[in-house]
């Protein structure tokens, strides 16, 4: 990224910085920020995904989870009854959020009032209420008692895909009426004449940049808090240069702290300059955003077996960052050698904006300045690996 553009950055969130000292006890504003990276590390999203047997759930529960259906660790779809109890699934890479199979309801095993008790309902952040054809009066009474609960459900259409392939062969077929006939079809189901209309989300769990699932995302983010809806983001499989750019704001929020963390705590000398920054906590960062963005040995794999091609292939669209299994000291230490003299120069001129707040301790300025420029160069790069990534897969 250009060396003058990330000054005017820097310099904006040096601003900030300065506005959030003044006037303010430092220990109490450094005992803020680490509580929020801790808490942004340890906070949990639990999500249940319902419905009748044979809605999808399943295969639902591995799309969010960016696996296919047959891969190891996949929740257990089929056309019977497989979920015979309520079956967790961590995200692969993030497990603090964890996907919720639960039985069908409405099976002679699970009799709608039982059903609430049966699968622990009062663990969950919210509910995601699947069907593949129609909503029935089950899938009503479910949602009221959810809402007794005062948490969220969201109506979700599934395998919205196969029913546009089974219709398209008809003459004069459109898509967006046809899918709009889908919606008005479903919510005559819930409302049941009632005045109420429930929005219902058309997905297809195989083409997630398709159909309704980017508002769906969009309105589970509105509808989290801030550390929930973040763990959300981090998660979500990449499958769009939208998604992309949430989770690069996501990443720049989380920068911001991590270079204030290290300009105040435990700096590291790099040799042969004055320059000091915390090197684990580069390290560390760095690695989160590849796992983020999907550039982890992990996620290729389950990408590449999500497409049928080999991990090489997918591999060799990395060009600008590297894997997140790469990311070392020594990796850290040699990017900052080769970019360090605009870090410098920045410093040299930024760190003076510190010393109304701080005083003579500059060290902390050049901390924070060369944290900041290290961690927005390499979340750039990332980026625009995790897009030449999914160019590649998408590629026939």
């Amino acid at each position: 990224m250009d060396c003058s553009i990330l000054q005017t950055v820097i310099r904006k969130e040096l601003q900030k910085l300065k506005g959030d000292l003044e006037n303010k006890n430092l220990p109490d504003v450094i005992q803020k920020n680490s509580n929020d990276l801790n808490l942004l590390k340890n906070t949990t999203l639990d999500i249940a995904v319902t419905g009748v047997s044979g809605a999808g759930k399943s295969s639902l529960v591995n799309a969010l989870r960016g696996m296919p259906d047959y891969g190891e660790g996949a929740a257990e779809t089929g056309g019977t009854q497989t979920t015979m109890k309520r079956q967790k699934y961590p995200h692969p890479t993030f497990p603090k959020v964890t996907l919720w199979d639960l039985p069908g309801i409405g099976t002679p095993q699970f009799e709608p009032k039982k059903y609430l008790k049966q699968v622990n309902f009062e663990e969950y952040d919210f509910f995601i209420i699947a069907a593949s054809n129609r909503f029935t009066t089950n899938d009503v009474l479910l949602a009221r008692e959810i809402q007794k609960m005062k948490k969220k459900f969201y109506y979700v259409r599934t395998k919205v895909d196969v029913s546009i392939d089974s219709e398209r062969r008809k003459p004069n077929f459109s898509e967006e009426k046809y899918l709009e006939k889908i919606r008005t079809y479903c919510r005559d189901n819930l409302t049941q004449g009632k005045d109420s209309v429930p929005m219902v989300f058309l997905i297809s769990r195989w083409d997630l940049h398709l159909y309704d699932f980017p508002l769906f995302q969009e309105t589970l983010e509105n509808d989290l808090d801030v550390l929930k809806r973040d763990a959300l983001i981090a998660a979500m499989p990449a499958f769009s240069k939208e998604v992309l750019e949430k989770k690069k704001a996501a990443m720049e929020a989380l920068i911001w702290k991590v270079a204030f963390i290290s300009g105040v705590i435990g700096v590291i000398p790099v040799p042969g300059v004055s320059l000091t920054c915390e090197i684990k906590l580069l390290v560390g960062t760095m690695r989160y955003f590849c796992k983020v963005f999907g550039l982890d040995k992990g996620s290729l794999h389950r990408l590449a077996n999500r497409v049928g091609k080999p991990i090489d292939v997918l591999q060799s669209a990395i060009k600008k960052s590297t894997m997140a299994s790469q990311i070392t000291q020594e990796f850290v230490f040699n990017i900052l050698s080769k970019s360090l003299l605009c870090g410098i120069l920045m410093a040299g001129e930024l760190a003076l904006d510190f010393v109304p707040v701080l005083g003579s301790i500059t060290d902390a300025a050049l901390s924070f300045v060369t944290t900041h420029y290290m961690l927005k160069s390499f979340l750039h790069d990332v980026k625009v690996d995790a897009e030449n990534v999914q160019a590649k897969a998408m590629e026939a």
